[in-house]
């Protein structure tokens, strides 16, 4: 059970930035929820780099995205969602599941239609496996929009998975 908890849907060695967008919506992907913190934002930045801001335009022309953080920084959060005109959630708890439900009966579609896509294996990955969404493990942002090189946590948290028998792909 923990094993499957923990394995994404998706793990890309990549940052959102990269994601391929049509390989999302190839399948049945109707709307994303994102992460903020890491997988949008740079640790300790408060502006999208370039390549994430162009990604998130792109998909926001395809999808409905819903911004949501543990993150209880209204004002941070805020500021990132109405520069793209996006609704969040902050101090959301993940790997809970009570504010990722509400964002869900929100979008008014089946579970398995819905991405989350987060850079924390156990907040992120575990939140949307416990829903039944299309977990995208992306890998943190640097302020240029690249993999950051100071990924220890995440990096940690794959190591434990495997530690645990989770196959990662």
């Amino acid at each position: 059970m923990v094993r499957q908890l923990l394995r994404p849907d998706w793990l890309l060695d990549s940052t959102l930035a990269e994601l391929p967008l049509q390989q999302l919506l190839d399948r049945p992907i109707r709307a994303l929820v994102l992460d903020v913190d890491r997988t949008l934002l740079p640790r300790r930045r408060s502006e999208l780099p370039e390549p994430a801001r162009r990604w998130l335009l792109a998909a926001r022309a395809e999808l409905p995205i819903h911004l949501l953080s543990n993150n209880p920084s209204r004002q941070r959060i805020g500021a990132v969602a109405r520069d793209l005109d996006l609704p969040f959630t902050t101090a959301a708890g993940k790997p809970r599941r009570s504010a990722l439900r509400r964002v869900l009966q929100q979008l008014n579609l089946p579970h398995h239609q819905v991405a989350l896509v987060g850079d924390r294996l156990f907040t992120d990955v575990i939140a949307g496996n416990r829903l039944g969404l299309f977990t995208v493990l992306v890998r943190p942002i640097d302020p240029d929009g690249r993999p950051c090189r100071q990924d220890h946590m995440q990096r940690l948290e794959l190591r434990l998975a495997r530690w645990v028998g989770t196959a990662l792909g």
